[in-house]
């Protein structure tokens, strides 16, 4: 025989106090579990969503970033004349060779952080078309003028139209404000490269190269001839979205790991919690116990009705968990990029997985704090439970 699932259910109200408290510590770890992924993942998909998937980067091999990436000018002569890059109308190159440094900026609340300069060519125009200009204008060639992102902007002091920011020992004049709908880009300062190499008196090398390509077909090809060529073979080419999705790597994991570290210290209490209310359960019910045994319950029916009841109050905290981490999803938050050293502003961000993976985690919970109590419910002897009354 089966115990009806209003029984169990019933007997929440007469414990309202210590159900109430076991939901919300599984509320809370599950929280915590939900924010870290979302976070995880937030950092992940802006990244993923810097560059194009028909665009190719270029860096020197075994650079941790742009900013310790080098190129000569002789390789880059060399990379413009590859035949895989695609032209534009008036049969231009769709390339741009950037020299990536750090600046300081001052933030809004206090303190310090390191900004992307980003130093463009030309061919950017037509590499990066989803890149508006929503406030004043772009800057001149030739000029020492700078757009920066909306998100600095956001942040930063002096980082708005007409400011002035110190590069190299001159001053540039912030002349825009640009948007590319929520990329990693938004979190740079852009400017002419050629006027970015001369203040830091770099000659002609650059950072990287992006390009964009014929066909994407021919990534493999691209990549054996630089692995072939010996002018090449210090440099690799990966796929844009691809690089700076590896950019985010060491970021992540390091998120997962602290929050990971947080939520199973959360998490062994709101199992303790768990166990000690199914433990009062059991201690206050022994006679009903007793007398479903004599009318024929078996110990398993017992065992499982006092696990599924566990498993309910971790499903209802699981559910009031993820439901107020979800209003995490409409907040950006800004950070630093251990791989880029510099600021990075990301959103959280909510996938099927991280629900999945929030319910098991909470579910486990359960388990683990329902089974002994459980089991000793399910181990108790007829007769002493009906003397107990």
């Amino acid at each position: 025989m089966k115990i009806p699932l209003k029984y169990i259910t019933r007997n929440f109200k007469s414990r309202k106090l210590t159900t109430g408290i076991t939901v919300a510590g599984v509320t809370l770890v599950v929280f915590v579990l939900t924010a870290v992924l979302m976070m995880s993942y937030g950092i992940e998909k802006t990244l993923k969503a810097t560059g194009s998937p028909d665009h190719i980067k270029i860096t020197r091999k075994a650079a941790n970033g742009e900013i310790s990436s080098i190129i000569e000018g002789d390789v880059r002569n060399l990379i413009r004349t590859l035949p895989y890059i695609a032209h534009n109308a008036k049969g231009e190159p769709i390339i741009s060779e950037e020299p990536v440094v750090i600046a300081n900026l001052e933030i809004k609340s206090g303190g310090l952080s390191n900004i992307c300069v980003r130093g463009v060519t030309e061919g950017v125009k037509d590499l990066r078309p989803e890149m508006k200009i929503v406030e004043g204008r772009t800057f001149l060639w030739g000029a020492r003028e700078l757009i920066v992102g909306t998100s600095i902007r956001k942040k930063f002091l002096n980082a708005s139209i007409g400011d002035k920011i110190k590069i190299a020992g001159d001053m540039w004049t912030i002349v825009g404000i640009f948007s590319t709908d929520g990329s990693g880009f938004d979190s740079e300062i852009w400017g002419d490269a050629t006027q970015l190499l001369s203040a830091f008196h770099r000659s002609t090398a650059v950072s990287s190269i992006t390009f964009k390509v014929t066909d994407v077909n021919l990534f493999e090809q691209i990549r054996r001839q630089f692995a072939s060529d010996k002018r090449l073979n210090q440099f690799e080419a990966e796929w844009e979205p691809v690089y700076f999705s590896k950019q985010s790597e060491i970021l992540a994991t390091f998120i997962k790991i602290l929050g990971l570290v947080i939520t199973i210290i959360f998490s062994v209490g709101a199992t303790i919690g768990a166990t000690i209310t199914m433990y009062a359960a059991v201690a206050n019910r022994t006679t009903e116990i007793g007398t479903m045994r004599s009318l024929g319950f078996s110990r398993r029916s017992v065992l499982s009705a006092f696990l599924l009841e566990s498993l309910i109050i971790s499903f209802i905290g699981w559910v009031i968990g993820t439901v107020l981490s979800m209003f995490l999803a409409t907040q950006r938050v800004s950070t630093l990029n251990f791989s880029s050293f510099s600021e990075l502003e990301f959103g959280f961000a909510v996938s099927p997985k991280i629900i999945i993976t929030s319910l098991i985690f909470a579910l486990l919970m359960g388990l683990l704090g329902g089974f002994l109590p459980a089991l000793r419910a399910a181990r108790l002897k007829i007769v002493d439970s009906l003397r107990s009354a």
